[in-house]
């Protein structure tokens, strides 16, 4: 059964830095792209960063240059380091896991087959 687990979610600061870690089991980590998406109220839910089975790395232009997506496969856990936070960043995050390469891009309403639960990150002005 495929589980996908996000911690490290929290309240900051703008300005300020947090990191998310989704431990993912139940499927053959290596061989999947993995991506963090987002979800404020109201809103639908939009791509954030994708990191392919291959390496390659994609961001949305919102978080380029202040995100980084990385991922450790001997853990089988992947990380969003998130800096300069930004009120608008507050939203639900997910982690998210998809087989399929060409599906790997983070857009919104992407349809990555496996979601976590997600994680509250809130950014106060």
């Amino acid at each position: 059964q495929v589980q996908l687990v996000e911690s490290g979610g929290g309240s900051v600061q703008a300005g300020g830095s947090l990191r998310l870690s989704c431990v993912a089991s139940g499927f053959i980590y290596s061989t999947y792209c993995m991506g963090w998406f987002r979800q404020a109220p109201g809103k639908e839910r939009e791509g954030v960063a994708t990191i392919d089975s291959d390496g390659s790395l994609a961001y949305a232009d919102s978080v380029k240059g202040r995100f980084t997506i990385s991922k450790d496969s001997a853990k089988n856990t992947l990380y969003l380091q998130m800096n300069s936070l930004k009120p608008e960043d507050t939203a639900m995050y997910y982690c998210a896991a998809e087989p399929w390469s060409l599906l790997c891009k983070p857009i919104t309403g992407a349809p990555f087959q496996h979601w976590g639960q997600g994680a509250q990150v809130t950014v106060s002005s």
